[in-house]
Order: C-alpha cells, then sequence, then structure tokens
C-alpha cells in the first residue's frame, strides 16, 4: 500500500486556532507556563531571575518562566496546550527519551525523576486488562504492529500471535519475539491488529498520526487505542472551567475527554467499535485511561 497525503483539513498551526480534535474554532484560554525541563529541551529556553541589574523600569522582579496558554474546546472539550510543536522540536524533546543524558538534565529540574524514570522504565503490570478488552473484536493468533511500543514489554498477545512488529523513535532492544521495524517496512505488511498506547497525548497533531496509522490498516485491521483520562478531566467533567486549573504543561499536551476522542477519530474516518474507561495500577500508582477499538469506516 503506497502512503497518502495527509488531508488538508487537518490545519496544522504552530499556535493553535483550531482546535486539533475537531477542528472547531470555538476556544477559550487562561495563561499557563510550560515547565522549565520542556522549554530547555524544545526551545533551549531557561528561567530567569529578573533583578535590579536587568534595569527594567517597567518589568517585576522575580523568576520568569516560558508562557503559554491552556485552551479548552467549547465543542469537543478537548483541554490542550497552545504550541503545537514542530517536527523539530519534537525530535529535540524526545532524543534520547528517558536515557542518561535525558534523565540527568530531567533530574536538574525535577529532583526525584531519576527514581522515578525506574518505575516507568519497569512499564506496567496491565497487559491482560488489554488483552481482555481486545478479545471480543480480534481473532488470534494475530499480526500485530505496535506503533510506538517502545521496547515492547506491554505489547498484547506476546504468547498467542504470529509476529510482533514494533515501531518506536527509541532504540532500546525490544523484547525476545518481537522484531523492531522502521516506517517505510510498514506498508509490506498486512497487520491483523496496530496498538497505539499513550502516543496521542504527545503528539502536536493527533489527526496526522491517525492518518498515518490509517495508511497501514486494511479493512480488517482492528486499531487499539489507549490514552489517560487524565485527573483533571475525570474529576471535573462537569466544571466548564476545568481548564482555568491547568496551569502548567509537560509531556502531555493534549487532555482527553471521551467527546474528543470520538470527534478525532470520526473525523479521521474510523468507526469506534467499543470506548472504555479502565482503572489499573501503572508507575505505581492507579490510574485511569481510555480504551478504543476501531476499524475502517466501510
Amino acid at each position: 500500500m503506497n502512503k497518502a497525503a495527509i488531508p488538508d483539513r487537518h490545519i496544522r498551526e504552530h499556535v493553535a486556532k483550531h482546535c486539533v480534535c475537531c477542528g472547531s474554532v470555538n476556544l477559550i484560554k487562561t495563561p499557563a507556563i510550560l515547565m522549565p525541563f520542556i522549554a530547555h529541551r524544545v526551545f533551549d529556553w531557561k528561567p530567569v531571575e529578573i533583578d535590579q541589574s536587568w534595569g527594567l523600569q517597567t518589568i517585576k522582579e522575580g523568576m520568569a518562566y516560558s508562557l503559554c496558554n491552556t485552551l479548552s474546546c467549547e465543542e469537543c472539550e478537548l483541554v490542550f496546550l497552545d504550541i503545537r510543536f514542530s517536527d523539530s522540536e519534537l525530535a529535540a524533546l524526545y532524543r534520547g527519551y528517558r536515557d542518561d543524558e535525558y534523565t540527568r538534565v530531567r533530574e536538574v529540574y525535577e529532583p526525584g525523576y531519576k527514581e522515578r524514570n525506574e518505575v516507568l522504565k519497569a512499564g506496567g503490570d496491565y497487559v491482560s486488562h488489554k488483552e481482555k478488552f481486545l478479545a471480543n473484536h480480534l481473532s488470534l493468533p494475530a499480526r500485530i504492529l505496535d506503533w510506538g511500543g517502545d521496547t515492547g514489554k506491554n505489547t498484547p498477545f506476546k504468547e498467542n500471535n504470529q509476529f510482533i512488529h514494533i515501531y518506536d523513535i527509541g532504540e532500546r532492544p525490544v523484547i525476545e519475539g518481537a522484531q523492531r521495524v522502521e516506517k517505510g517496512a510498514l506498508f509490506a505488511n498486512d497487520y491483523d491488529l496496530i496498538v497505539c498506547s499513550h502516543v496521542l497525548e504527545h503528539v502536536p497533531f493527533p489527526a496526522d498520526l491517525i492518518e498515518e496509522i490509517k495508511n497501514v490498516m486494511q479493512k480488517d485491521t482492528l486499531l487499539y487505542l489507549e490514552v489517560p483520562y487524565e485527573n483533571l478531566m475525570q474529576v471535573n467533567a462537569n466544571d466548564a472551567k476545568r481548564y482555568q486549573k491547568k496551569r502548567h504543561w509537560h509531556e502531555h499536551i493534549n487532555f482527553y475527554s471521551r467527546q474528543s476522542l470520538m470527534s478525532l477519530l470520526q473525523r479521521c474516518g474510523l468507526d469506534v467499535l467499543e470506548i472504555k474507561e479502565m482503572n489499573v495500577r501503572a508507575e505505581g500508582n492507579f490510574v485511569w485511561m481510555f480504551q478504543l477499538a476501531c476499524k475502517l469506516k466501510t
């Protein structure tokens, strides 16, 4: 299958004026800051203390951080960062993700991250929950692609597959029984199941990613998506002003609601077979996630 062009209906703005899920211009905003580690990695911007030596007559003294806005879509309820990173900026952020240098710099800004990173590398222990969710939608053994699957430690059906391919920007060795593949090789394979877990919350243009994945899908391919159901979104689900509580932005630049996910996938030409909220233990804590099973529209 040849890779198709991404439809022009998906608008790509460096500072968003449209919702990246539904395309609406009905956005409301509140001031926020880009966390120092992210600003450093992406833009090489560091916090600075403004004091009398600056000689600024109309600027108050104190710490200066990188400003941004929290946006909220009044149509689909997505809450998101207004800055939409370019390809080069995203590459700068995730270069050597969680390796020694990444960890060293992040530890400077966020003391305790090094210890937390060891927990993150260990992965979650909820793969069985994925398998249970997918069981009603999939015949096994399956040909599996894990898009953004890291080492494959959280890939479902490790013991019941025809093969497992891992496509990821990282370079860590994959688990036994899996094979790392480059993007160009994806189109030469037919997959029964494509897994994309905990990727959509990181990307500036989620519709673009969905369109890329669609290019690898066949009419019977099942797409499994998993994203965080952020605490801000669930605790304040009926609060129209919940976006005002989001005052800082880190790695997760998109906070999804059920409605925003449905809007995104319908806009991209996918049928949602099932959507579910899952509460599992991951990274040492109990967290909520959305699970979605999708297929191409027929």
